[in-house]
């Protein structure tokens, strides 16, 4: 390991990181279709306040949703369920047949089975006490 020099940084993005990010890309396309990664970002904004949004993307098929985060004030109102439609809509548009995305229990998972996403696997005390799950949904 000595003639190895190994760098730990916390950066979101460098040179080297795109590098790494290609060169898998290059790799997993010899397996499966061309990976393709369009973001599909939704931002609410009432006036002038940012009120909600969903991140996230689409690839091989399939809606990833990153972040969602609605106001407190506008939780319950069917804002939410009106977003995460429209990000469903516009991903079948692109081709996409699944949803997936994972949330905490201290989170939505409530929000995501009404609105047809179904368990996939769990992971416990991710935080410590709480659980993380994997949840997809069929678009199509």
């Amino acid at each position: 390991m000595d003639e190895f020099r190994c760098e730990l940084n916390d950066c979101e993005e460098s040179e080297a990181i795109k590098y790494i990010r290609d060169e898998l890309d290059n790799y997993n396309n010899q397996f499966a279709e061309m990976y393709i990664h369009r973001k599909l970002n939704i931002i609410i904004t009432k006036q002038d306040e940012i009120v909600g949004g969903l991140l996230g993307g689409t690839y091989w098929r399939w809606l990833y949703i990153d972040r969602f985060w609605i106001c407190e004030k506008y939780r319950k109102t069917g804002l939410g369920s009106r977003i995460l439609k429209m990000a469903e809509e516009e991903a079948v548009k692109r081709g996409c047949r699944f949803a997936h995305l994972d949330t905490h229990d201290f989170q939505a998972v409530g929000f995501y089975q009404k609105n047809g996403y179904e368990i996939v696997s769990s992971l416990p005390d991710l935080p410590d006490g709480y659980n993380r799950y994997l949840m997809k949904k069929k678009l199509i």
